[in-house]
């Protein structure tokens, strides 16, 4: 009973979400990259804060791979608080008592933006696999399209890690007079080969699901599930460091004395791994899993730029700051220093730090002082250099 209440919401959030929605209509047409026109579209999203008279206090959050728009409240479908509380709040370094905080789902996501769970206006049946793919650049053309909705013309700061720093970098390239300040982390400006091959292990084991119907399981009242837990066990490694697994987990058995010769979860990693792909399945949709992990894969910033990153910048009159964890084997060290370097050629004002954290990836998602302190103290300068302090 507890899976089908929760496949249930999953439905409903997808089309009828509770948050704010902005929506679309046929003159309002989104343009992929794709060469494909998404028309009527809606996007959902959640703000915190006041905007203020001149409306030049707005922080765009931009969400990562299987985040959402309920970045600092309870997650109607898990219950569970937002997904970046650590960050963003009253007093937090993105300080709702000073800004207007705005976050919203992605398209392509699942949680009230239109995504392949949505209803196809066409057919009157869900888009499945013939919603069209969306890059990230599509991604931030739909986030353009609400913030011009909600009346605001430049936004203050736009920040986020991992997928979502990617969003903030195609902000500050896209649009860059609309960037005042830019807080991308943990990120790169293109997908590495490795991240596009751990992507189509995880899009493979959902298409090898006998339940995913060629994308068509909503229709046929069926769900890839297993597919999608083991798509989210083999992600969710990448996200931790080696450090960070022996520490939690090492080779610890669970809850027995000794091994069952058996394939049951006789080590707590394996233990650990099950229940984060069950909880996953959850709560996110197999499609969206599919085409978003395509938008990271074509991410690539200097592509239209004879491939030399820093003309991509050239120009910015945004502030940058750039922040990375050393033991983040999924976006390394490296990949940033290749954004920074792009900026400094470029003229851009870019701020750098490397922060010492052996919590792997998802260390920009935890309690991290060090980060709370580069971004506290580099939104407070850009805010005096705003005017806004």
């Amino acid at each position: 009973m507890v899976a089908i209440t929760k496949k249930l919401e999953q439905v409903i959030q997808a089309n009828d979400p509770e948050s704010l929605v902005a929506q679309f209509g046929a003159d309002e047409p989104l343009c992929t990259d794709a060469g494909v026109e998404i028309a009527p579209w809606q996007i959902a999203y959640q703000t915190y804060g006041t905007l203020n008279e001149d409306r030049s206090n707005a922080i765009l959050v931009c969400h990562a791979l299987t985040g959402d728009q309920h970045v600092a409240n309870l997650n109607p479908v898990t219950g569970k608080p937002g997904w970046w509380e650590v960050m963003i709040g009253p007093g937090r370094p993105i300080d709702t008592d000073r800004f207007f905080v705005i976050c919203s789902n992605i398209i392509g996501g699942c949680m009230g933006s239109t995504g392949p769970a949505s209803i196809n206006p066409e057919t009157d049946k869900p888009w499945g696999v013939d919603f069209p793919l969306v890059t990230i650049r599509d991604i931030v053309r739909a986030q353009k399209m609400l913030i011009d909705r909600l009346g605001i013309d430049s936004l203050f700061c736009v920040i986020g890690g991992s997928m979502g720093g990617m969003q903030v970098l195609q902000w500050a390239v896209s649009y860059p007079d609309k960037v005042f300040s830019a807080i991308p982390i943990a990120t790169t400006a293109r997908h590495s080969a490795q991240n596009i091959a751990f992507d189509e292990v995880g899009r493979q084991a959902i298409m090898a699901d006998p339940d995913w119907r060629e994308g068509r399981y909503l229709e046929e009242g069926v769900r890839p599930a297993k597919g999608l837990a083991v798509a989210r066990m083999a992600a969710h490694i990448t996200y931790l460091s080696e450090t960070a697994l022996h520490n939690k987990f090492g080779r610890r058995l669970q809850n027995r004395t000794d091994k069952t010769f058996s394939f049951e979860a006789d080590f707590q990693i394996e233990s650990y791994l099950r229940y984060q792909g069950q909880s996953f399945v959850e709560r996110f949709d197999p499609n969206s899993y599919l085409y978003v992990t395509r938008a990271m894969d074509y991410f690539d910033l200097a592509s239209e730029h004879d491939g030399i990153l820093a003309k991509a910048f050239l120009g910015s009159r945004t502030r940058f700051c750039v922040i990375s964890f050393t033991s983040d084997w999924l976006f390394p060290t490296r990949d940033s220093r290749a954004v920074v370097h792009a900026l400094n050629a470029a003229g851009a004002s870019v701020a750098f730090m490397e922060i010492e954290s052996d919590k792997g990836h998802d260390a920009f998602l935890l309690d991290e002082p060090e980060m709370f302190k580069a971004v506290t103290g580099f939104v407070e300068a850009s805010a005096k250099a705003r005017g806004i302090a």
